[in-house]
């Protein structure tokens, strides 16, 4: 016996269809695109516009979205071997660092983006190396990583892709080079203590030759100023004693001048003084040119005490007419020193 369908059971499975058909299109037609990333709509496999985040219909099975990452990303470039221009034989490797500025460019103009960036970056990499040496390579990186993102910058531009940023990770020259440059740092390295070592002996030689110097100078100077003082206390100490004498020497002048003393108080200082004079050390005395009358004088005068104490009364009792004894006897000694000088006239004759 044949069964047949019911048309309430055709018509509910036709709707159910139609439900999950129209699911499937709503589902296909909604794209979500997020804040990093940038929609390519494509129209019958032709460009049509560019979706930016959010939440955005599409006509299913007619347009295609392709996302595209606007981040900033990294490549790392393989490791290769290059010859520097001293022809050293070195390792190196790099990194790439590029960030998406328009997603139709990347999208259409070149394919396969982060293998082009590589081999391009090793190719540049290595004509920039072979150009200079490997003193130069070692301690110019960040030339080498300027020159190597402004290459890369100038054909990126085309893609829609800027190079931030380019570093060189690591270079390894031969193990021969390595030994020799560790000896010649260490070399260097000796070489700069020998250097430091006799600069610093220099200096302590210098500083301790100024200290010498430096003292001497102020010991010369306090000696100097020590004597100056000296000295001066000595000028001083003269022009004291000469003012004082000079003094002394005006006050005597005007009291004899002012007592008018005579010949004999005159002839009596004269013997006082030439008596101090001999009771130096000296041996040997220069007598004035008037000392031999004084002296003669002096001998008459003692000739006359010696004979009799009656002289002071007879010169008391002489008139002021007359002449004083001491007259006489100055005379008497002028002819005792003529008859002494015909004596000796005659002797030496």
């Amino acid at each position: 016996m044949a069964t047949t369908s019911s048309p309430v059971d055709t018509g509910l499975v036709g709707f159910l269809f139609a439900i999950g058909v129209g699911l499937a299109l709503l589902f296909k037609s909604v794209v979500i695109i997020r804040p990093f990333e940038k929609g390519i709509v494509e129209r019958f496999g032709k460009y049509d516009r560019v979706l930016g985040a959010g939440f955005t219909f599409i006509l299913p099975f007619i347009e295609s979205v392709y996302k595209v990452d606007m981040r900033e990303a990294v490549i790392d470039v393989p490791a290769q071997e290059v010859i520097t221009k001293d022809n050293v034989n070195i390792g190196i490797d790099a990194v790439v660092y590029f960030k998406v500025v328009d997603p139709f460019k990347v999208m259409y103009n070149v394919a396969m983006f982060d293998e082009a960036v590589g081999k391009l970056a090793q190719t540049n990499l290595r004509n920039i190396i072979g150009g200079v040496t490997l003193d130069e390579t070692l301690a110019s990186r960040d030339r080498i990583n300027v020159d190597l993102r402004k290459i890369l910058g100038e054909i990126t531009d085309r893609w829609g892709v800027s190079v931030t940023r380019v570093e060189i990770q690591d270079i390894k020259p031969p193990q021969d080079i390595v030994d020799a440059m560790s000896r010649q740092m260490k070399a260097e390295r000796t070489k700069r203590a020998a250097i430091l070592e006799a600069e610093g002996f220099k200096n302590a030689e210098v500083l301790r030759a100024e200290g010498k110097k430096a003292a001497e100078i102020l010991d010369a100077e306090g000696k100097a100023n020590a004597m100056k003082t000296l000295a001066e206390a000595e000028r001083r100490k003269k022009m004291l004693i000469a003012e004082g004498d000079a003094s002394a020497i005006e006050r005597v002048f005007s009291a004899m001048h002012e007592g008018k003393p005579t010949k004999d108080i005159l002839t009596l200082k004269y013997l006082e003084t030439l008596g101090k004079m001999a009771e130096g050390q000296a041996t040997k005395i220069f007598m004035p040119f008037e000392a031999g009358g004084v002296l003669s004088g002096a001998a008459m005068i003692g000739d006359m005490l010696k004979e009799g104490g009656n002289i002071k009364s007879k010169m008391i009792s002489e008139g002021p007419g007359e002449r004083s004894s001491l007259e006489n006897a100055g005379d008497s000694v002028s002819d005792e020193k003529q008859r002494g000088k015909r004596r000796d006239e005659q002797s030496g004759g």
